[in-house]
This record gives structure tokens, sequence and C-alpha cells, in this order.
């Protein structure tokens, strides 16, 4: 079965953002510069391209994800290139209750469908396919709302040093205590540390069921 995989930049104290939505405060705030070392930027780049499947919030389409990507993919010059063309080139759905394929949004919907599919029904039925695994982009409201469904099975969570002390959470809608299995961590030069995190085994189970 494929894998649903998060990967996500957090503060030390589990935000995604500050107060008003800002993330400034992260080492590399998907700018145009990679302030990311090298060794995160590959390890950044290998997981994207270990999927075959990309979901996106409607947030994140609306404010320009697959134009951004597709700009840079053109640039040669640029150190994101590689991870670009892997988000230009692979199949995006965007999961909206409001949006159609009839509406515009930046980058155009090529190479890209929107999903007005009950979101649990929809990604199981993909985990099902045939295929690579599947990871996911989007703010902390369509986030936590996966992590609520228990949908997620891998985190790969990129902490920054630094703690917010109020910000936009992610793990702030849990049903119940969620048991997880830590499979990696690493301190990278550039002073992120990675957490990665595997859903247990009875977990996976129960949201299959």
């Amino acid at each position: 079965m494929r894998k649903l995989k998060l990967e996500v930049q957090l503060s030390i104290d589990g935000f995604m953002a500050d107060q008003n939505g800002n993330t400034d405060w992260m080492i590399w705030n998907w700018g145009n510069e990679w302030t990311w070392d090298n060794e995160l930027q590959h390890y950044h780049t290998a997981l994207t391209k270990s999927a075959d499947c990309i979901f996106l919030s409607r947030q994140m389409a609306e404010e320009g994800f697959i134009e951004h990507w597709a700009q840079v993919a053109k640039d040669a010059s640029s150190s994101q290139q590689e991870f670009a063309k892997h988000i230009r080139d692979t199949y995006k759905v965007v999961f909206s209750k409001t949006l159609t394929k009839e509406d515009p949004i930046p980058g155009g919907w090529d190479n890209a469908d929107v999903s007005q599919w009950d979101i649990k029904q929809h990604i199981r039925n993909l985990k099902n396919q045939e295929g690579k695994d599947i990871i996911v982009y989007g703010g902390a409201s369509f986030i936590s709302s996966l992590i609520q469904g228990g949908l997620v099975d891998e985190f790969h969570l990129l902490i920054n040093p630094v703690v917010l002390g109020k910000g936009l959470p992610v793990f702030n809608r849990l049903p119940a205590r969620q048991s997880m299995t830590l499979t990696q961590t690493k301190t990278y030069s550039c002073g992120v540390t990675l957490m990665q995190y595997q859903m247990e085994k009875q977990n996976v189970e129960a949201q299959v069921a």
C-alpha cells in the first residue's frame, strides 16, 4: 500500500506559523535562495521524488504553488531546479469543496485535478492504487484535518531552532492519543533537526479498515 507522507517545518514548540501566519522565522522560508545546507536540500528533494502524487490544499493552489515551482523548474542556475522539476512533472490533486477546474489558478490545471470527494475516501482509494508514495503540502488547517483523520503514514518534521510561544499548531485536533515510532533523527549544519516518525501499525490498520 502507498504511504501518505507529510513534510512540514515547525518551531520547537510545534507551530507551523506564528499567530499572524508568518513563517519568516524559518531558516528556509520557501524563498528563491536555499538557506538550508546541501545535505538537508538533498534529503528534501529525495523525499519529494519518492512520491508520484502530490496533495495540495486549495490555499496552496490559489497562492501560486504550482506556478512558482514551474517557473523555478525553467531556471538552470537555480539550486532548487531538481526539486522544482519534480513538482512540475508530478500529478497533483487539489482538495476543495468550492474550486472546479473551470476556476483559474496560478499556473493552471496542467497535470493537476481538483477533488471534491470525501477526503478520507479519496485518499484511501489512492493508497490502494499501484504507484509510488504520496506527499502532501498545505497550510495548518489542511494538515491538521489530515492528521485528525489518521490519514498520514509518515511524518517528516523539520524543527527550526526557535520557540514562538503562540502560533498555528498542526496536532491540535487529535480525537485521541496517537502512537508513532521514531525512525530517524538528524541535526543538520544549518540548525534544522529532522524528526521522522512512522504511524504505528495498529493505527494504520484502523484507518484503512
